[in-house]
């Protein structure tokens, strides 16, 4: 048997332009970083030789890999031509909430098979060969940030370059920095669940419309500007650049924000919030919000809203236990 791990992501600014429509005539950037809580995903031979066996929120057994309805596992196992094994699944936090969970289950999956056939994967290679998947073979509207957040973990600046390569930076923090960071940090669940690739191929047609094509390059200009920010000492520069690039992202495609969401921000910054945002593509999921300390009281009593605690990840997705 194989256990493998792998981090949700809560990304602070930039979110849209890893879609390729602006970064091949403009380029990307985000800055994100992985949290502590998890996609799990276990595999080992099936006990029947003739049959696939999944096991997530429903239950699949197929004697062929094109039976899976699944479209992520399916693609996964044709591309690694692996069947006869079973698959498990489970997760801190529920799938379409915002927090990159498709790609993060895609980098867990990709993990475990590769060390199921003894190969190992650097980073860089399983986040591009998850954004193969999800995007090329699969077609899904999608970026790029995800997969390559679940794969390096951390604390990242990500640049999308116009011919599709991504680099990666390191935020550079101190330890006392990165934990006000954390502690100013509040994420609630606002429930329900979206369809980011609906949200986000609109968002990618609308950004030919020349006012929301600026809107997300100024989105960009803000992740660099916060990793500027970040790794000189201003942490408090977080809130104000949330709330600026939540204001800017809500105008990208309908399905961002609604009164509901609209409401529960407006109330968080009443209550002493310096900014904040919906995670993820829209719709639905976790509002994060930056606050200093004086003021995370009021805006829980403010909102009435489950509170999930979090701190960092640092690893990435990786083997956690592995049979010999």
């Amino acid at each position: 048997m194989i256990i493998v791990r792998a981090p949700f992501r809560v990304s602070f600014a930039g979110g849209g332009s890893d879609i390729a429509s602006f970064y091949e005539k403009n380029g990307g950037c985000v800055l994100s970083t992985t949290i502590d809580k998890y996609i799990y995903l276990s595999v080992h031979p099936s006990f029947n030789a003739n049959e696939t066996i999944l096991r997530y929120k429903k239950s699949e057994v197929v004697q062929e890999i094109s039976e899976i309805g699944h479209d992520i596992v399916r693609a996964c196992l044709q591309k690694k031509n692996i069947k006869n094994i079973e698959i498990h699944s489970d997760a801190d936090i529920p799938a379409g909430t915002g927090l990159g969970s498709s790609s993060t289950f895609t980098t867990a999956l990709l993990t475990a098979l590769n060390s199921y056939k003894g190969q190992k994967t650097d980073k860089e290679q399983l986040a591009q060969e998850a954004c193969e998947i999800e995007i090329e073979d699969l077609g899904n509207p999608i970026g790029k940030q995800d997969q390559y957040a679940a794969s390096y973990g951390n604390l990242n600046f990500y640049r999308f370059q116009k011919d599709g390569s991504v680099s990666v930076e390191a935020v550079k923090m101190s330890s006392a920095d990165k934990e006000k960071m954390a502690n100013n940090l509040l994420m609630f669940y606002i429930g329900g669940v979206h369809d980011a690739p609906q949200i986000l191929s609109e968002q990618s047609k609308n950004i030919q419309e020349v006012s929301k094509e600026k809107n997300l390059i100024r989105m960009c200009e803000l992740a660099e500007k916060l990793k500027v920010e970040l790794e000189s000492g201003n942490i408090d520069a977080l809130g104000e650049i949330l709330h600026e690039n939540w204001l800017l992202k809500r105008t990208l495609a309908r399905g961002i924000s609604n009164p509901r969401i609209d409401e529960y921000y407006q109330l968080a910054l009443e209550a002493g919030a310096l900014g904040g945002k919906l995670l993820g593509a829209g719709g639905a999921g976790f509002l994060l919000l930056y606050a200093t300390q004086d003021s995370k009281e009021k805006i829980r009593k403010a909102l009435k809203l489950p509170e999930i605690k979090f701190s960092y990840d640092t690893e990435g997705t990786k083997v956690i236990y592995e049979e010999k």
